[in-house]
């Protein structure tokens, strides 16, 4: 689904519960790419020489990405001193567009 066809048909409370449930349960393919990683590193921990490696490896040893996936640093928040400016911000932020953009 585009983008477009996403914002003409999925409204803000359904978006909105959508982020929450990623929250709670994460999904998609960053998602996939760790649940490959715990196969991966499993695979490797059972046949690996325990006398040359005696820990064993986890997801982020095989999925070079994971850090910034595990080790996510929540972003300063941006604060306008002009209400409709931060309005606007937030509303090209979350929709990408501006409140006086017209509709495509």
């Amino acid at each position: 689904m585009s983008v477009a066809r996403c914002q003409a048909e999925v409204d803000s409370a359904e978006f909105t519960e959508w982020l929450a449930y990623h929250q709670i349960e994460p999904f998609g393919t960053q998602m996939e790419d760790l649940r490959a990683g715990v196969i991966a590193a499993a695979t490797y921990n059972v046949n690996r020489d325990t006398r040359k490696r005696p820990e064993p490896l986890g997801p982020s040893d095989v999925i070079p990405w994971i850090g910034g996936l595990m080790k996510r640093e929540e972003p300063e928040p941006v604060l306008l001193d002009d209400p409709v400016a931060q309005s606007n911000l937030m509303r090209a932020s979350i929709f990408g567009r501006s409140r006086n953009a017209k509709a495509a």
